[in-house]
């Protein structure tokens, strides 16, 4: 080996570190699915499986929801894979690897057995395409780049069929996992070829991945079947070959009661999103219960640094203090979930547990906003000294059966220091759309899986999502470049566990640009006939190992 050179087995040095982490949550018993231990599975059969939201962009470089990226997830596959129970990158499309000293160069050696669902080949030359167009875009086509995940590229080299190098102009050490995630499934040359509203119609996938999209409609059902003859899975997978499943059928029922008595009548045999209340009753009468929680960011308050009230850090640090977390825990969770920790999941590695700055006090937060102007007018809510009032107008999606309910007590909570919470939680599409509405939101939540620290450059650095918006007039500009950008700088453990750190205390503590609330979970409930269902490292759903025993 080189001295420029790292070999795919020095490429999981990060990846050890991700693995102490996901194995210590995954003692708690509830934050890793595993197998229930059914014995021998059973090929055939169709998993009806029902869902909050309907999945409307079938495109896998741009479906960026949990039900387009469930989708999405069982039809692709991509060049790595994190395993979901230990957090190592494993070889998938990639047999092999090598990346420079420098991690701008990404080298990567390909099987030679693979092909898209329309009988073409894959390989180097797909690998670039795709690469390409996830780096650069195409304006032609109405595609914008993938910038979250691909700042500072440069390009795809192919070397030979079965080998391409992937530039970039800056360091990428998140880049191994980045390629795990369901944006980076890799699709077929006619795909490719289509313009933006053409691409994610169930007719112009091609892909290379266990099942095919046999049917979509929009907000009723999208029908998945297996794909004869696929033999690529990563080795981890808790088989090879196909699928066992002959199909899955998922349908969109957006009331979870309705999704639970769906679930109780034999109409389906598996539901995700399940409410609070039914774990436990369901659990009771027979059914399994299989939750993971989201790595990446939390679902969490992101302050627009760009707007007043938000501008002002003693705001910003009053909402911190200023609601109860306990509360949260017993009256909105149930133990599927956590309250947040820090900004970012315990399941991502690098999480450091900041408990002690997260908690609840309401006479600090008071003095904190007294000292920075903040009066209380006649009806409890503070004004400035020109008389404005403290309102904050909050943005949020209801895809969430806690976001709404958590909201709600924070409102409760934040009114009682002066505080008025304005609160606007809306369905994705929605939510979309007011997202584009600039200057209008204090506070946006969200949450964004991915179990990689480089999560915290890519949602709040200047250079990426920019979310707490930054200009670069901000006196914290280059300070929230430089931190964040150190994550991406080395896959030394120890030096990226220090990055990582002072990353998250410069958000929470230094400069509270953002106040996380609790770590989503997806979670699935099943008869007891459905066997194997889990999640991808993500915690999208994966049904490639599921299987149903025969009535």
């Amino acid at each position: 080996m080189s001295s420029k050179r790292f070999s795919k087995a020095a490429s999981f040095v990060a990846a050890a570190l991700v693995a102490t982490v996901l194995a210590g949550c995954a003692a708690s018993g509830n934050q890793v699915a595993g197998s229930d231990d059914a014995g021998p599975p059973v090929t055939g059969g169709t998993l009806r499986f029902a869902v909050l939201d309907a999945p409307a962009n079938l495109d896998p470089h741009s479906g960026s929801s949990y039900p387009e990226s469930l989708i999405t997830s069982n039809i692709t596959d991509k060049l790595t894979h994190q395993n979901p129970e230990t957090g190592a990158i494993e070889p998938w499309l990639a047999t092999s690897w090598d990346i420079d000293t420098e991690l701008t160069e990404f080298t990567f050696h390909l099987r030679d057995d693979v092909t898209f669902t329309d009988g073409t080949k894959f390989t180097a030359d797909s690998v670039k395409e795709n690469f390409d167009l996830l780096g650069f875009g195409d304006k032609a086509l109405g595609i914008v780049p993938v910038t979250a995940y691909w700042v500072g590229y440069v390009g795809t080299e192919v070397l030979d069929p079965t080998t391409v190098k992937v530039t970039f102009d800056r360091p990428n050490a998140g880049f191994l996992q980045a390629l795990s995630l369901y944006f980076s499934g890799i699709v077929g040359h006619s795909t490719l070829q289509l313009p933006k509203e053409q691409r994610g119609l169930a007719q112009n996938l091609v892909t290379t991945g266990p099942f095919v999209v046999a049917e979509h409609v929009y907000q009723q059902k999208t029908v998945l079947k297996k794909r004869p003859g696929y033999n690529w899975a990563p080795a981890s997978r808790k088989h090879t070959g196909e699928a066992y499943l002959d199909a899955v059928e998922i349908s969109v029922i957006p009331e979870a009661a309705v999704r639970t008595g769906a679930l109780r009548a034999g109409q389906v045999d598996a539901i995700l999103d399940v409410n609070n209340t039914d774990e436990a009753p369901l659990k009771a009468e027979g059914y399994r219960i299989i939750p993971q929680l989201i790595p990446g960011r939390d679902i969490s308050f992101d302050f627009k640094t760009d707007l007043f009230p938000t501008d002002d850090r003693a705001v910003r640090e009053a909402v911190k203090l200023g609601w109860n977390r306990d509360a949260l825990a017993k009256t909105v969770l149930t133990p599927s979930y956590q309250v947040s920790s820090s900004a970012v999941s315990s399941r991502v590695p690098g999480h450091v547990d900041l408990s002690a700055s997260l908690r609840q006090d309401q006479a600090e937060a008071e003095q904190i906003l007294e000292a920075a102007g903040w009066r209380k007018g006649a009806d409890g809510i503070r004004v400035d000294d020109q008389g404005r009032r403290l309102e904050l107008a909050l943005l949020g999606i209801n895809n969430l059966v806690n976001n709404k309910p958590a909201y709600e007590l924070i409102q409760q909570d934040l009114r009682k220091i002066g505080i008025d919470l304005k609160l606007n939680v809306l369905p994705i599409p929605d939510y979309t759309a007011a997202a584009t509405q600039q200057k209008r939101w204090n506070i946006q939540v969200a949450n964004q899986s991915r179990a990689d620290i480089a999560v915290l450059e890519q949602v709040y650095s200047p250079q990426y999502t920019n979310s707490a918006k930054l200009s670069p007039e901000h006196p914290l500009y280059q300070e929230a470049i430089d931190k964040l950008s150190a994550v991406s700088k080395t896959l030394d453990p120890a030096e990226r566990a220090a990055a990582a750190e002072a990353a998250q205390r410069f958000l929470l503590d230094e400069q509270v640009l953002t106040v996380p609330v609790y770590n989503p979970a997806q979670v699935t409930a099943a008869g007891p006939r459905v066997h194997g269902i889990g999640y991808e490292a993500q915690s999208r759903n994966v049904f490639y190992d599921t299987w149903i025993e025969p009535r």
